[in-house]
């Protein structure tokens, strides 16, 4: 019976002390906030091998510069690198002014798609997530070369 309170007692403490380790963190309200025109880009129905290249438009609605340090896509497919340079500003964007995000979609992958992609800045959210949707066409079929026919005409 004292092994049972003792471990009871062990349980206890043990979860009580955790409970008053959590912090809430505050919020600066002078931060950088970042809000996005469109959350989702949708690409609509394009064509195979079309221009993949799309632009999320969005504004420091925060007191102080905000700066983006990192847009990440979802997987091989979504790049946020057009022509070797990042696709996000990479100056700190003031207080009520807007800027851009261009993402680049691979438009050789026929079929429907929906990928998120994340925004990692020093905003008030540290990084938030925006998703670009869309179908792209079938590859076109190369017309059919005529064959000869076994005796060379």
């Amino acid at each position: 019976m004292k092994k049972i309170l003792a471990v009871a007692l062990f349980a206890v403490m043990a979860f009580t002390g955790r409970s008053q380790e959590s912090v809430v963190p505050t919020i600066d309200p002078n931060a950088p906030e970042i809000k996005v025109e469109n959350e989702v880009l949708d690409y609509g129905t394009i064509d195979y091998d079309a221009n993949g290249i799309r632009e999320f438009k969005f504004k420091n609605i925060g007191k102080s510069p905000l700066t983006i340090t990192s847009v990440q896509g979802e997987c091989g497919c979504t790049s946020t690198t057009i022509d070797g340079k990042p696709g996000w500003p990479q100056e700190p964007i003031l207080p009520g002014k807007s800027g851009v995000i261009r993402v680049k979609y691979d438009t050789k992958r026929p079929g429907r798609f929906e990928k998120n992609v994340t925004i990692t800045s020093n905003s008030k959210l540290s990084s938030i997530k925006v998703k670009i949707k869309g179908e792209i066409k079938a590859a076109p079929v190369a017309p059919a070369t005529p064959t000869a026919s076994p005796d060379g005409k």
